[in-house]
């Protein structure tokens, strides 16, 4: 059986996404950051970087949520996560790398500015910058999703699986609710029978 390592509200909900969506069998490998699990020899001879999520397919290990997503959408291919037109792939892949590039890396440096850095090191005036690149990108999918339900074709993709939790975080940071498209699509994504727990609920359960 597969395993995931994660850890609640982190990226280990993208691949929990894929994998339910999948209905594929798996085993949940909590993976507690706050005890410095995460830099234990065991874990980095997973993930040498010591991050999460990671997932074990017999000798295959995955690492980055990203990928996660699309090797499960390649495994189970029959399952339709992964577009089937070259079109609908192209463009599936093309808004799952803007997700990760565009909207995840200010996420990030809010979150490094604001509480993951020890204080000295922190930048409070790279927040207001980070938040505006956010919003500006975000400005370009809200218009991308203008009339469509998803983002990639006409159902759930990996593109879905991999943009629904990046809103989620920019919700949680007070960036999404200017945007009515991007607002709807994410209630009606985590409306969806198999999709994991939000992020306010999975921090609410550490």
């Amino acid at each position: 059986m597969m395993k995931l390592y994660g850890m609640g509200p982190t990226r280990s909900l993208r691949a929990r996404w894929a994998l339910q969506e999948l209905d594929a069998q798996f085993e949940f490998v909590p993976v507690d950051l706050q005890a410095g699990e995460h830099r234990h020899p065991d874990f980095l001879r997973l993930n040498p970087a010591g991050k999460l999520p990671v997932l074990v397919d017999g000798d295959q290990v995955i690492t980055e949520s990203a990928a996660i997503v699309m090797y499960l959408a390649e495994k189970y291919a029959d399952k339709g996560l992964m577009p089937a037109s070259l079109q609908d792939r192209a463009q599936a892949y093309r808004w799952s790398f803007f997700a990760v590039t565009e909207l995840e890396q200010p996420l990030w440096r809010i979150a490094r500015h604001s509480f993951v850095y020890p204080e000295a090191k922190r930048l409070p005036a790279d927040i207001p910058l980070a938040r505006e690149e956010f919003l500006e990108m975000a400005a370009v999918l809200d218009q991308h999703m203008e009339g469509r339900e998803f983002i990639a074709g006409e159902r759930i993709s990996i593109a879905d699986c991999v943009t629904a939790y990046v809103l989620d975080w920019g919700n949680e940071n007070g960036l999404v609710a200017g945007f009515a498209n991007l607002a709807a699509y994410l209630e009606r994504m985590y409306a969806r029978p198999k999709a994991p727990q939000r992020i306010a609920a999975a921090m609410a359960s550490l």
